[in-house]
């Protein structure tokens, strides 16, 4: 999934993950951490907005959890620090 997710990245610049229950939604984290590694060398970090989507599966409605998951070019030398949004000073 990983690998899935770092190549539509490079070629779409943005992808939709979606998870419905709380394995999936663990296993799809995992993915995204994972591809982000997997841009390093083509110089791309990605961020990730998570939101509630409502979906119908065999008659029912079902809650997943989206990821809009967006490629952006790494600018100096280095992949910004994970613990920083992008544009948002760190207050202490």
């Amino acid at each position: 999934m990983a690998g899935a997710i770092a190549a539509l990245l490079r070629s779409e610049g943005e992808v939709e993950v979606q998870a419905i229950g709380p394995q999936a939604v663990n296993q799809a984290v995992k993915a995204i951490a994972i591809a982000r590694s997997y841009l390093e060398n083509d110089r791309l970090d990605l961020y990730a907005v998570p939101s509630f989507v409502r979906l119908e599966l065999l008659g029912e409605e079902r809650t997943a959890v989206r990821f809009l998951v967006t490629a952006r070019p790494v600018v100096g030398g280095a992949v910004p620090d994970p613990d920083e949004a992008p544009g948002m000073p760190i207050t202490g």
